[in-house]
């Protein structure tokens, strides 16, 4: 399987492994040695369907080549573009959309016996959740992304999200239980919840948001130490969250809150349903009630529009915040979005620059947030070794979300991947941190 996209396709990637496991599939990491390939594709935005193009057109040359007998085609590019995919590759044998996902042994079905009429397998977004235990994990053992519900009600005039997976549905918290048991069984000690809208979770259900009730159920189960929060919408923030939040224990003090934008102007044509000072007073509330809280967050720049003075307010907005974690997004214009049939569209140069100067301001706040560091004891969980270097580690602290945040250079006797080592920061490189363990064999770290 070639994986593609955020965690929340991760989630049905895996889930296919996992189905295709106990169908009596093995998983072959080399494509050439394989029989089948999968392409879990990324449909979000024009450079992720690039490279989700680019993953199809190598595995085709493969194929050409005898090397594999099918390519099967799934995830969200394949529920955005459907037949126009085999439009474009004729060659691939089979295209499943995202809630078709679990009819993957019948899509390699029709691959063993030959049938070319029927290539699609597409089902319309489902009511229910899909069940997303009995997967096979291709992250690290202990770690692992927990998908609490599907699809989006924002409806934001840039986004295809609601288009191709569908409206907002929780999954009920006895089956997000279920799979976190299952996963603290199987050896995971962080685990990340993700969904479209984190915040929303429950929504649909009852009436009223439910993500404290379900995290406060979560932090009983035994075995799981960090409990990470992904794509919060700064709306349904609740007393009885935040209090959740500050009570800490398995839940770290990270929050990952997409903002997107801050001028109003801005917000509203991006149809964002939140004000600049709605906000800032968020972002007060949750600075003064969890202590060493980390707050990553997203912008877009070059929104239609946008005026150098409304950037600039963004500008100043970042550098009073101090976001110790930022990701800078260019505006994409996509096809089908309403924000692409918006007049005043930016020239790419224009929206290039803007991404360029605003990392520039986050970059500085972001290494003196490292060197502040320098000095603090801090628990490290272990990845994987450091390649090529004996006795280096690559780690994370709660500060630190898998494969987007910056890394932490461990270097100790008798480390194992999936260690919480107890270290003291001892230098800052860029982004990253560079610790030494606290006790001389780090075998005794849980």
């Amino acid at each position: 399987m070639i994986a593609l996209g955020c965690p929340k396709n991760l989630v049905d990637g895996e889930r296919i492994l996992g189905l295709l496991r106990d169908a009596g599939w093995e998983l072959e990491p080399n494509p050439e040695k394989a029989d089948v390939v999968v392409v879990n594709t990324c449909g979000f935005l024009r450079s992720a369907r690039e490279e989700s193009f680019e993953a199809i057109e190598e595995m085709l040359k493969l194929k050409k080549r005898g090397k594999i007998r099918g390519i099967i085609v799934a995830g969200c590019l394949a529920e955005r573009d459907r037949d126009a995919l085999l439009d474009r590759f004729p060659e691939v044998d089979q295209v499943i959309g995202v809630f078709s996902r679990d009819e993957i042994t019948r899509a390699i079905a029709r691959i063993e016996s030959g049938i070319q009429e029927q290539r699609t397998i597409f089902q319309p977004a489902s009511v229910v959740p899909l069940d997303d235990r009995r997967r096979l994990r291709v992250t690290p053992r202990h770690l692992a992304y927990l998908k609490i519900s599907e699809g989006c009600d924002r409806l934001c005039t840039f986004c295809t999200i609601p288009h191709i997976r569908g409206r907002h549905v929780s999954k009920p918290m006895e089956l997000v239980l279920a799979e976190a048991r299952e996963l603290a069984a199987d050896g995971v000690k962080e685990l990340v919840i993700v969904a479209q809208d984190t915040t929303y979770y429950g929504m649909d259900l009852v009436g009223r948001p439910l993500l404290a009730e379900l995290l406060s159920k979560l932090r009983e189960i035994s075995g799981l130490r960090w409990i990470r929060l992904m794509y919060l919408y700064p709306m349904y923030f609740t007393d009885e969250l935040i209090g959740v939040l500050r009570e800490g224990g398995p839940i770290i003090p990270y929050l990952d809150l997409p903002l997107q934008h801050i001028n109003d102007t801005v917000l509203r044509r991006m149809k964002r349903r939140v004000t600049r000072a709605e906000t800032e007073a968020l972002l007060m509330r949750l600075r003064e009630s969890i202590p060493q809280l980390v707050l990553r967050t997203t912008m877009i720049v070059g929104f239609p529009g946008e005026t150098e003075t409304q950037f600039q307010e963004l500008v100043e907005f970042i550098k009073k915040q101090r976001f110790e974690r930022l990701g800078v997004f260019e505006y994409s214009r996509e096809p089908g979005t309403p924000a692409a049939r918006l007049k005043d569209h930016l020239p790419r140069r224009v929206i290039r620059a803007r991404r360029e100067y605003l990392m520039e301001v986050q970059q500085e706040i972001a290494f003196e947030w490292a060197q502040s560091q320098v000095g603090r004891k801090m628990t490290v969980l272990l990845d994987q070794r450091h390649p090529g270097q004996k006795d280096v580690w690559l780690g994370r602290t709660y500060a630190d979300a898998p494969e987007i945040d910056g890394a932490v250079y461990v270097t100790g006797k008798n480390l194992s991947a999936g260690q919480f080592v107890e270290c003291e920061i001892v230098a800052a490189e860029g982004y990253d941190l560079v610790a030494a363990p606290l006790v001389e064999d780090a075998a005794v770290a849980s």
